[in-house]
């Protein structure tokens, strides 16, 4: 999982430093006012004559220098020109070379092009004209960019806490959970998923299959429904869909139970009369959360996508599938920060167990960092 993003990543660090550390401008030079000619030396023969006695004051002198060091806590002078050529600071312009390469890595790993400005321009605030030793500097840069993603990530919230604090309330009423997303990202598997899961945290669950278009989307549900032993609430084919979730609901009210899950049809973003029909079953259902389901491997697509749902119904997290062939990783980078939502979930298999909560100390461990 994101293979290829941490693979770039690394190798610009690394490479950043090599230059670094091969670069002429890093080493001060003393210039020619700096030098002291001594008098001794003889312009006309090309001779140089020393002075035996100042010779031996010098030594003396620097012999007792070094002594005095730990006392008076000072560097000798030739501690601290090895220590200086041992220290680079990156300059702006030095910076800008590197950075275009950065750019162009993030953008071609489905990094949004707003996060890859970020991303730069707060690492440039980072290292650019800090003093870092030259062994360091891949280290440094890898750490910074680190902390940058952690910031960018936006923090998950625990949606069976989120469930359990909602029924263990006054009014007991169910935790309702609205699905959308468009055709073909695995939706409906992702709501077993989740029903299982829940299930297996001692949290019952309802499913509501209010995909009433789509050929075989009810049976495929049911289906889901008898392995992990969670009921369906269903109607014909073509009937209304909020009217299956606010079914669902009433149905979850009269038998307790706990939460309910609504799968819905996937519809294109940019379709304003599907997106209007989910409106209405928001509207009519008036979930506690709305997710959204998309493909991590879509790059773009997938931000476009949740960008258009969270505008028609406000979206309250993120779904991402596929995230086990993902190679890339730029998606889960983007997709939050772009809507300001968090990504809950992260499928990786088809299995109902092959769903894992996000968490973005293990995300930034994945990338290498």
């Amino acid at each position: 999982m994101f293979g290829k993003l941490k693979e770039k990543i690394h190798n610009w660090a690394k490479k950043v430093s090599e230059k670094e550390e091969d670069s002429e401008e890093i080493v001060e030079k003393p210039s020619e006012k700096e030098i002291e000619i001594p008098k001794e030396f003889d312009a006309g023969t090309k001779q140089f004559q020393p002075d035996l006695e100042k010779l031996e004051e010098t030594k003396e002198k620097l012999e007792k220098d070094q002594k005095e060091e730990p006392a008076l806590g000072t560097k000798s002078f030739f501690k601290k020109i090895g220590e200086k050529a041992s220290k680079i600071k990156i300059s702006e312009k030095e910076f800008k070379i590197y950075s275009e390469e950065l750019e162009i890595l993030l953008l071609e790993n489905n990094v949004a092009l707003e996060i890859t400005e970020k991303i730069i321009k707060d690492l440039q605030e980072r290292i650019v004209g800090k003093e870092l030793l030259k062994k360091e500097v891949e280290s440094e840069i890898k750490d910074a960019i680190k902390e940058i993603i952690k910031e960018i990530l936006i923090e998950p919230f625990d949606l069976s806490e989120k469930i359990k604090q909602k029924i263990s309330g006054k009014t007991k009423e169910p935790y309702v959970v609205l699905f959308c997303g468009i055709n073909g990202s695995g939706k409906t598997t992702t709501v077993a998923k989740i029903a299982d899961s829940l299930k297996n945290k001692g949290i019952s669950c309802v499913i509501a299959a209010a995909d009433t278009f789509r050929a075989a989307s009810i049976e495929q549900i049911k289906e889901h429904g008898e392995k992990i032993g969670v009921k369906v609430i269903s109607h014909d084919y073509g009937s209304d869909p909020a009217s299956v979730g606010f079914d669902a609901i009433k149905y979850a009210k009269k038998n307790f139970i706990n939460c309910v899950l609504i799968d819905t049809a996937g519809r294109m973003h940019t379709a304003k009369n599907l997106l209007k029909e989910i409106e209405k079953i928001s509207r009519v259902c008036k979930p506690d959360s709305k997710l959204f389901v998309g493909e991590s491997i879509t790059g773009n697509d997938a931000i476009e996508q949740a960008r258009s749902f969270d505008w028609a119904i406000g979206l309250d997290g993120i779904i991402l599938t596929k995230a086990d062939i993902d190679e890339k990783g730029g998606t889960a980078l983007s997709v939050g920060y772009v809507t300001k939502k968090p990504i809950l979930y992260l499928g990786t298999g088809q299995a109902y167990d092959k769903i894992v909560v996000f968490d973005k100390e293990e995300f930034i461990k994945r990338l290498g960092l």
